[in-house]
């Protein structure tokens, strides 16, 4: 198999966007998220992800020239519209102004609407942890899971994450979908013509399937069964109720180039941990060490970690179809 230096691999995605309508911000920044998480071994939401983005780009389903649009209504809070772009530029901006505004105020937050797909949500509280931050982001996504009892999607897969820093180490890093899996591994999983393992998903008609077909046309299980859906009405009601978004009903596929924008939200909030403790980076640590210190405990995102380095040294290898294709976009 070809293998490509994480350099090559965002200048293969973000050429294969700019032919494809991708004003230059957006290209940039939607190459580099997808080769990062393929970097961190969620191939669910890397390269896997830009053939359909093209698709979109093509369509029109997605504004390849939208930057961006920042205003503040609040002391602490951000309203930021992605324009019915990709998500990733916007949650760049976020992330590039949440810092300075936190410090200053001890909490701020920013609330993203008419957005889109934002990938491996871990990534962006990675970084504003990176800088001595807590961060949390929510983001609702197209209906995928039903109501606990029901069998009507409502919900999204509607991801968590939460990121916290630590003295001298990297952070800890917490990246969640609300269903059994991410959405995206099942549909890579009917890319490939594979079968799902029993109880990722339900058909149309509300059976367990092992179909990923069947799956895609049907429902998600939700993770810890109706504890999981009342976190996926938390996020929605956060994602997008409060940032003027659409609901998960209410959004288009991100999967396919059919219909209006998706029009999405995600709610990204950052907290100075030493606006409460000085020493709050030390006892995270402390915390974390007594997990780390257990032989055979990790603590989350560590395989994470170790993806992502080998893949500096090494770069990536990926499935030559895949490649072949984006090479034709």
């Amino acid at each position: 198999m070809e293998r490509l230096s994480l350099e090559q691999a965002v200048d293969l995605a973000s050429a294969a966007l700019a032919r494809n309508g991708a004003g230059a911000v957006a290209a940039a920044s939607v190459a580099g998220a997808l080769v990062q998480a393929e970097a961190d071994g969620f191939k669910g939401h890397g390269l896997s992800r830009l053939p359909s983005y093209v698709a979109q780009l093509r369509s029109g389903k997605v504004k390849g020239d939208a930057l961006p649009g920042l205003s503040r209504p609040r002391p602490g809070a951000l309203l930021i519209d992605a324009g019915f772009g990709f998500a990733f530029p916007a949650l760049d901006l976020a992330v590039a102004e949440l810092p300075a505004l936190t410090r200053a105020q001890g909490i701020a937050c920013a609330a993203i609407t008419r957005s889109h797909h934002c990938g491996s949500a871990g990534a962006f509280v990675e970084r504003l942890a990176g800088q001595g931050l807590v961060a949390i982001l929510f983001a609702n996504t197209p209906a995928a899971m039903a109501p606990w009892g029901g069998s009507q999607a409502v919900f999204g897969t509607n991801p968590i994450a939460f990121a916290a820093p630590r003295a001298g180490d990297e952070p800890i890093v917490v990246d969640m979908a609300l269903s059994t899996v991410a959405r995206g591994n099942i549909a890579a999983a009917a890319r490939k013509g594979e079968a799902i393992p029993a109880g990722w998903a339900f058909d149309a008609d509300g059976q367990p399937t092992t179909d990923a077909q069947k799956a895609l046309q049907g429902t998600m299980a939700p993770l810890g069964d109706a504890k999981g859906i009342a976190l996926a009405l938390m996020v929605e009601l956060l994602a997008a109720g409060m940032c003027g978004a659409n609901y998960a009903s209410q959004a288009s596929s991100f999967l396919d180039d059919k219909g209006p924008p998706p029009g999405t939200g995600q709610l990204l909030i950052a907290i100075d941990p030493t606006a409460f403790a000085a020493n709050a980076l030390e006892r995270f640590s402390l915390l974390a060490g007594l997990i780390t210190d257990q032989p055979g405990a990790r603590l989350p995102g560590a395989r994470r970690l170790a993806a992502r380095a080998a893949a500096r040294q090494v770069g990536i290898s990926p499935d030559p179809a895949l490649l072949a294709e984006i090479r034709a976009l």
